[in-house]
């Protein structure tokens, strides 16, 4: 008896420490939660060519050694004070100053050296990230120079819900509205509402696997009915409109909905092509909008994309002309939201999992 007081006891002492340590935890991610959401939201402009130049006198350093750089600096030296002995038979005469227009560095100070804005979008089944999206989009717009000013959007997205993906596609036609040169360039992935966004630009850059394409409209629903109606328990169902309701999770699902529900599909494809035919008139639609994906090359093939090289490559390839800005706006998002879209994105892996035709 004793024996089982004192398990009793102690049982009852483990449970109170792991509510306290509960309550402890609970209290500390609402005060974490609470001091970011008093965050304000941030723009971040971060200039890309100083990235490229630090990169670049990292390895020259690296593979050429201070003794060379200092070599050079001690020949240079001597041309532009006229001196002789720096070499023989070498010109004493001090070369002319490089000017802009003949060697338009990134830091050539012109002011009509042209802009390159670059933004990253990475979606999820939701287009969660739209919401900052449109806060670049519009931070572009207040100082971009039409037909001088161009941007370039690197995107990643497997596609999801029409409204949302609809939505993102809008703003990048703001900036295509606007008269700025829109490029996107994707490394891995633009398929179904993704190619959607990418469409809107005046030039999709792929890399050579990546892929493209799904341009087709899909559900799945699962239907608890039958085993509902093992159990004995019902579900009662109350519309207002014929067609308020068409398929269901728990209720009978009939002919007529399934009817109605393959409409509302295929008015959904037909806008998605209708869309593409508008900023893309080239396409096959009835080749390409079947709803398979293609990769890279054979999507370069079938006017998917109009050229294929990495993002990396356009980029760096780019710095060497222009100004490139980097736009990245950010805003804290509380606790919940951040744990609803983790057990979001596990649930879209799973669904992705099962092949192709689980996607949106």
């Amino acid at each position: 008896m004793e024996l089982l007081q004192e398990y009793g006891l102690f049982f009852a002492k483990l449970v109170t420490a792991l509510v306290v340590v509960l309550i402890f935890v609970s209290a500390v991610a609402g005060v974490v939660a609470k001091s970011r959401e008093r965050r304000p939201d941030r723009l971040t402009v971060r200039k890309l060519n100083d990235r490229y130049r630090r990169m670049e006198k990292t390895i020259r350093h690296a593979v050429e050694g201070s003794a060379t750089w200092r070599a050079r600096l001690r020949k240079k030296l001597g041309w532009r004070r006229g001196d002789s002995s720096s070499g023989e038979g070498e010109s004493t005469e001090a070369p002319k100053p490089d000017t802009p227009s003949e060697h338009p560095g990134p830091d050539s100070g012109d002011q009509e050296r042209p802009r390159v804005y670059v933004l990253h979008f990475t979606g999820d089944i939701r287009a969660s990230s739209v919401d900052s999206l449109r806060e670049e989009v519009t931070a572009i717009l207040t100082l971009a120079r039409p037909e001088q000013d161009r941007v370039i959007v690197c995107l990643e997205s497997p596609g999801g819900f029409v409204p949302s993906y609809g939505l993102a596609a809008s703003q990048l036609a703001r900036l295509r509205d606007q008269g700025l040169d829109l490029t996107v360039a994707v490394d891995r992935v633009a398929a179904s509402g993704g190619y959607m966004m990418a469409a809107v630009a005046h030039r999709i850059v792929a890399a050579p696997f990546a892929v493209l394409g799904s341009i087709g409209v899909v559900a799945q629903i699962p239907n608890l009915h039958r085993w509902l109606e093992r159990h004995d328990i019902d579900v009662e169902l109350l519309t207002a409109g014929e067609y308020k309701r068409t398929l269901t999770v728990l209720g009978e699902n009939t002919d007529e909905g399934r009817r109605k529900f393959r409409e509302q599909l295929d008015e959904a494809h037909d806008q998605f092509k209708t869309f593409l035919s508008r900023y893309r008139p080239s396409l096959d639609l009835e080749k390409v909008a079947t709803g398979e994906h293609w990769y890279g090359e054979q999507a370069h093939e079938l006017g998917l994309a109009d050229e294929l090289r990495t993002s990396d490559d356009l980029l760096l390839e780019t710095s060497r002309e222009a100004d490139l800005f980097e736009i990245t706006y950010t805003r804290p998002q509380r606790l919940s939201r951040r744990i609803t879209l983790a057990m979001e994105s596990i649930v879209e892996r799973v669904l992705r999992s099962q092949g192709p035709e689980a996607r949106l």
